[in-house]
């Protein structure tokens, strides 16, 4: 099956992805270079990238045969990022950039729910109370678990590698975009059967963005509207190793240069 269909009015996952890829390029490039002048409009079209890779999330994780196998794969991942992030920022320092970009923590962190809303909804069904409590509480564990970390700055001088070891425990508050992002996605999950409603979520979350920080261009996300609209429901080529490869490749790969030239 096409990639696009119908004259072009329609797009499948893997058209998504791609999309995606292209305008967080553009977003990073903006990252490692603002300070030598790349356009404010780089970042602009960066800014569906996240809406749209959690609304392909949110498809994966219903479709996908083995929950389990994605989920340890963005944790791995995450744990990866997080270690070279730390590592390479230590190598080679850039004072103009601070790297701490780790898509596949959010990633992680909204699937987690997305298996609560699932555990819930089972209980549900089942008029299992208990199961639903539980699937409640569970949902409290990825907010506990940021306690350590901020327990830790509040210690004179703790040591650095000990709060770089704490930030591998996967939390909701301290993963990029942060935990209105993370509620994107699980909002994406739990209103995937009606287009209407994750598109009417997107851009209330928009325009609450633009009412609290009018000067931050987050609000742009709105546009990640039209690809989500056109998504015709296919999962087209997938290129699933070329995704988990290429983000963190390209990321590196862009902040040895800009420290290089600096």
């Amino acid at each position: 099956m096409n990639a696009i269909e119908i004259k072009g009015k329609y797009l499948n996952a893997t058209t998504l992805k791609i999309l995606a890829v292209v305008l967080m390029v553009f977003d990073h490039v903006h990252q490692m270079w603002v300070y030598d002048g790349v356009p404010m409009w780089f970042t602009w079209l960066g800014r569906p990238v996240f809406p749209i890779f959690l609304f392909v999330m949110a498809e994966s994780f219903h479709y996908t045969r083995n929950r389990k196998k994605l989920m340890l794969r963005l944790l791995f991942a995450s744990w990866f990022m997080i270690i070279v992030n730390f590592t390479l920022g230590l190598l080679l320092p850039n004072h103009n950039v601070v790297l701490m970009n780790n898509a596949f923590s959010t990633f992680f962190i909204a699937t987690l729910y997305m298996l609560f809303w699932d555990l819930f909804l089972d209980g549900h069904r089942q008029k299992n109370r208990k199961k639903m409590i539980g699937a409640i509480l569970l949902c409290f564990v990825p907010i506990l678990t940021v306690f350590p970390i901020l327990y830790m700055t509040t210690i004179e001088s703790p040591p650095l590698w000990l709060i770089r070891a704490l930030f591998l425990i996967p939390n909701i508050v301290l993963v990029e975009g942060g935990f209105a992002i993370v509620i994107l996605g699980i909002l994406f999950y739990v209103f995937r059967r009606w287009r209407w409603a994750q598109i009417l979520v997107l851009l209330a979350l928009s325009v609450l963005q633009y009412i609290i920080s009018p000067s931050s261009p987050q609000w742009m996300m709105v546009f990640a509207i039209i690809p989500i609209f056109l998504y015709n429901g296919e999962k087209g080529q997938g290129m699933k190793n070329f995704f988990y490869i290429f983000y963190p490749a390209h990321i590196y790969l862009l902040y040895v240069i800009a420290t290089l030239m600096q």
